[in-house]
């Protein structure tokens, strides 16, 4: 017999042969396509539930309003904002000395006591070593250094929160008078808070040696050549 050139060991795959309207020209392809396919027998009326699908009516479009309020009316915004405490790094814990960044007391030394509920750091100088009273600071505006002190037997009161650093309401200058003869008064220092300033200060002053006490009171400052960056507090 002559050689057809076919190899008589392959055998091709059937083709499947049947009465469907979208006949199988080979193995795995199809004459029509998936949405032709459905678009021909008429599967696209239907949705998933087997319910005819019906054209949704058109909006009807707003009306424009024929007059407009003079002024700006406000309204609430939607907000799903839930206010929380802010989350202390991990470089602060308590009796970690820290350099203020901001305020009338910048570029001191302080010692870090414990976190308010508003997320705020409570911290003292102590105030006979630096001159710092117990206050609060934001944890965005200090560096915290590697510098410890040991706090272990501070125990801060439990009325010093947030309201007690509420500073008292002052009335208002309305006229122009009142705002260039108002004198301002001089804050005074309850006996309370010296009392408490006190007793907080004297248990971290028991643990401080001359050289902490030394560092606590130099102020930090920088010089010509010196990068922050590349220094290790």
């Amino acid at each position: 017999s002559k050689h057809t050139g076919a190899n008589p060991f392959v055998t091709m795959p059937k083709v499947r042969k049947s009465g469907s309207r979208n006949p199988e020209l080979i193995r795995g392809l199809t004459a029509l396509s998936a949405a032709q396919a459905s678009k021909k027998n008429g599967k696209w009326r239907f949705t998933g539930k087997g319910t005819a699908r019906s054209a949704k009516p058109a909006a009807a479009p707003a009306k424009a309003q024929k007059y407009y309020p003079a002024d700006d009316v406000p309204f609430p915004l939607n907000r799903r904002f839930t206010p929380k405490s802010a989350k202390l790094r991990a470089s602060i814990t308590p009796g970690t000395v820290l350099i203020l960044l901001s305020g009338r007391h910048r570029g001191k030394r302080v010692v870090f006591l414990q976190q308010l509920p508003s997320g705020l750091l409570l911290v003292t100088g102590p105030y006979k070593v630096n001159g710092v009273p117990l206050r609060r600071v934001n944890q965005r505006y200090v560096i915290a250094t590697s510098a410890k002190v040991d706090v272990s037997g501070v125990s801060v009161p439990a009325t010093v929160t947030d309201a007690f650093f509420k500073r008292p309401a002052t009335k208002s200058k309305n006229s122009e008078g009142e705002f260039f003869n108002a004198e301002e008064a001089a804050v005074e220092i309850s006996g309370d808070r010296k009392d408490l300033q006190k007793g907080v200060d004297t248990s971290i002053l028991k643990g401080l040696d001359a050289t902490m006490k030394k560092y606590l009171g130099a102020r930090f400052s920088l010089t010509n050549g010196q990068a922050p960056h590349n220094m290790k507090f």
